[in-house]
């Protein structure tokens, strides 16, 4: 294959983190998906919830950095199969308070064990120092935004 320039993003840090993450999501997905029937941006919102106690949408959105409009409907899913209730809050009726069911709990807590299980085999297959500056090296990387909004 001929190349009409020097960069190549095979070699572009954003590009091998993206590629990284996703094929990492797609087998983590195997679980959620095929146990629950539930879409990424739904695990993710399950799993604020039960990590985090009760959040509006809004507060998983921005702890999360994801967008409303998948919230919403992840939201609205979870409902449907009686993974999480909403309260309404009295003092503004757009937003609601979300928070785990009991069913919901049980659902979190099966998918957090298949997750430390999916967690320890990705870093099993690395050694200890390496699995270790690996995830130092990605807190970074995500806190990257935040620094260079305050400079």
């Amino acid at each position: 294959m001929r190349r009409d320039s020097e960069f190549d993003p095979q070699d572009f840090l954003p590009y091998l983190l993206n590629q990284a993450a996703e094929a990492l999501s797609l087998e983590f997905q195997r679980h959620y998906r095929g146990q629950y029937g539930m879409l990424r941006t739904e695990w993710r919102v399950l799993f604020h919830l039960g990590c985090y106690g009760e959040m509006t949408a809004k507060e998983i959105c921005v702890r999360g950095r994801l967008h409303k409009t998948k919230v919403s409907r992840a939201v609205a899913a979870l409902h449907r199969k009686r993974f999480l209730t909403r309260r309404e809050l009295e003092r503004d009726r757009r937003h609601a308070v979300l928070q785990l069911t009991a069913l919901g709990q049980r659902v979190f807590t099966d998918l957090s064990r298949d997750a430390h299980a999916f967690d320890s085999e990705v870093r099993a297959a690395m050694t200890p120092d390496e699995a270790t500056i690996l995830h130092r090296c990605l807190i970074r990387i995500a806190r990257f935004e935040a620094a260079q909004r305050t400079e």
